[in-house]
């Protein structure tokens, strides 16, 4: 799993989280910080605060459709 931050449309970078640590209250938010403090420079230019998601990026088998 990743832990990516948006800038408007612009990913401005992913890091890798453990599954086991997302029900931890703080885990996320260290990442979060740390983040905002790496690009404290870019997010004081712009207007909008970045926005933070959780993603799995491992692709999940379809199931088979008949046709």
């Amino acid at each position: 799993m990743k832990l990516v931050m948006y800038l408007g449309n612009d990913l401005i970078e992913s890091v890798p989280v453990e599954p086991g640590g997302l029900s931890k209250p703080g885990y996320l938010g260290n990442f979060k910080r740390v983040l905002k403090l790496k690009y404290k420079t870019l997010l004081s230019q712009v207007p909008e605060p970045p926005e933070f998601y959780v993603v799995d990026p491992a692709p999940r088998p379809q199931p088979a459709t008949r046709a």
